[in-house]
């Protein structure tokens, strides 16, 4: 996901997208470990949706103070 579209998003989605993203971030960690994991670079994609979210939600309340 582009992070244009991530920031049309609400608080609440924003939130719920985060969750999903540490899920997979959980399950790409597991299968490194059990060398399961053949496309790396997944992981990196996904910390960096995380940090993405994570600036969105950390200026959208910003706004809101």
């Amino acid at each position: 996901m582009k992070f244009s579209e991530l920031k049309e998003k609400s608080a609440d989605d924003l939130q719920q997208e985060l969750i999903a993203s540490r899920r997979e971030q959980l399950n790409l960690r597991m299968q490194k470990a059990t060398r399961q994991l053949t496309q790396t670079h997944n992981l990196r994609n996904v910390r960096r949706k995380i940090a993405q979210i994570k600036t969105i939600q950390g200026t959208k309340t910003g706004q809101a103070s």
